[in-house]
């Protein structure tokens, strides 16, 4: 299965020379040039970072932006040992999912979906903001609303993909949340799983032990977890299913 999300406008090419100050990233074009780009992943970017690398920049001059250029992409061996391109810009996950919800892929999980509102407060004192509110369709089985939380990850171990790839308090503390809302909501997490060389998702445990604990918790107790794969390209972004779900990482 495969379906066109996004369409993407023109991305340069280039070599990655190297990635500092955690936002940047010098990269060399095709021409020689050397320019600095935007790193849109804050993260170690666990086996997606390698100077050396082939990447995709977007150019996009602005005046009200630094840096014209931003990372999108970078090429990596994949788990059948062929080159694979991977989505790197953390800022995408979040419309990439609303888009595939948008798009209908969700539907048998989710059910008919009539509106859809970003970064909603929640939580305690309502100080915590949900990715995605879904008010469900009139003919929708479960009437329920659904508070959605989106999480990007690239890091993986064969065709297992894993999150976080790093002690993420964020993290755990949206896992708390999504349990707290049950049963009177739904609450759904959304793995993004930004390359298509993956068939199963865990929690990243050696990362943040803490994560995998509360992940787990959460799925007890009724929070439900659906890890999307998608497939980048230079010209578009499509969504390939849904990867099976494993409760704790593989050794």
């Amino acid at each position: 299965m495969s379906k066109e999300i996004l369409q993407l406008g023109p991305l340069v090419e280039g070599t990655l020379v190297k990635r500092y100050k955690r936002f940047m990233a010098d990269v060399e074009l095709e021409g020689g040039e050397v320019v600095t780009a935007h790193c849109p992943n804050t993260g170690p970017m666990t086996g997606v970072l390698h100077p050396g690398g082939r990447v995709r920049l977007r150019h996009d001059p602005s005046p009200t932006r630094k840096l014209a250029w931003t990372w999108e992409q970078a090429l990596v061996q994949g788990a059948h040992g062929k080159s694979i391109w991977v989505g790197v810009n953390t800022a995408l996950p979040n419309r990439l999912v609303r888009a595939t919800i948008e798009a209908g892929c969700l539907e048998p999980w989710l059910g008919p979906i009539a509106a859809i509102r970003a970064e909603v407060p929640y939580g305690e004192g309502r100080r915590s903001r949900i990715d995605l509110l879904l008010t469900p369709a009139e003919n929708a089985p479960d009437p329920r609303a659904i508070y959605l939380e989106v999480k990007n990850t690239t890091w993986t171990q064969g065709e297992l993909a894993l999150f976080p790839d790093t002690v993420t308090e964020r993290g755990q503390k949206h896992l708390v949340e999504l349990k707290a809302l049950l049963p009177g909501t739904r609450a759904v997490l959304v793995p993004c799983l930004s390359r298509s060389d993956v068939s199963r998702f865990a929690p990243g445990d050696s990362a943040d032990p803490r994560y995998g604990e509360l992940f787990r918790e959460a799925l007890a107790a009724g929070v439900e977890v659906l890890p999307c794969i998608y497939d980048f390209t230079e010209a578009k972004i499509s969504w390939l299913g849904l990867a099976q779900l494993e409760q704790r990482q593989s050794p």
